[in-house]
């Protein structure tokens, strides 16, 4: 298993693009069909993929509504799902996150559309900035009919509003299985926020979620803690 400071430092290499390589800021419409909220009901879990899991995780967890936002793996097998497999990029994994929700308070349409808007470039294809590889690839894991239909017909309607200017690169896959990952990567955004990666990349992430969506906006995020899952 690669170390802590090995994982840090191969972050840092990777991000040696120019500014203009960086994911962008779109704010997008809600879908047309959305879900209605569901007080009452059981939380749901809704499982993405969009470059480093530190963002993703990052933004989610300051989403009211959002009980847990878990980094990890999606798309392989047990076997490979390690930080050091994943980065070859040939295990089938994607850096995800696994994102928990009380239905009552945070639609899934909802989430999706702070996904789109401002987690990551949906158009970019196995990749997000300088972060290259299928391991970084925008992906939807559904976990059932209703997921699958609310994703296919929201890529569906933002392909053709022509808001990104050329098609969503996003898959949706079939879910499998969720791995969590290494414990040091959990909370990274928090725990490192002055880490030059985060402040590049991840912080101003959260800060269009503040800015877009201040009606979802928490300023405490909720954290997975020191345990790993």
């Amino acid at each position: 298993m690669r170390t802590f400071a090995l994982a840090v430092a191969a972050a840092l290499a990777l991000w040696t693009a120019p500014a203009g390589a960086a994911e962008r800021i779109v704010a997008v419409p809600p879908p047309a069909d959305d879900q209605p909220l569901r007080p009452a009901a059981a939380a749901e879990t809704l499982v993405l993929a969009g470059g480093c899991f530190w963002g993703v995780q990052a933004v989610f967890q300051h989403v009211a509504g959002v009980t847990r936002a878990v980094s990890g793996y999606a798309g392989g097998s047990e076997a490979t799902a390690g930080y050091e497999s994943v980065s070859t990029g040939r295990t089938g994994h994607a850096e995800a996150v696994a994102v928990t929700f009380d239905p009552g308070a945070v639609g899934l349409g909802t989430l999706l559309r702070i996904f789109f808007s401002v987690v990551h470039d949906p158009t970019q294809t196995d990749g997000q900035g300088a972060d290259i590889g299928p391991q970084y690839r925008s992906a939807i894991f559904v976990r059932d009919a209703g997921q699958r239909r609310l994703a296919e017909r929201y890529i569906a309607q933002l392909d053709g509003s022509g808001l990104f200017g050329r098609p969503l690169a996003t898959r949706i896959e079939p879910f499998q299985a969720f791995y969590a990952a290494e414990g040091y990567h959990q909370d990274f955004a928090s725990r490192h926020p002055d880490h030059p990666y985060i402040a590049a990349v991840d912080r101003p992430k959260v800060e269009a979620l503040r800015r877009l969506f201040p009606e979802l906006y928490r300023e405490v995020p909720a954290l997975v803690g020191e345990k790993a899952p």
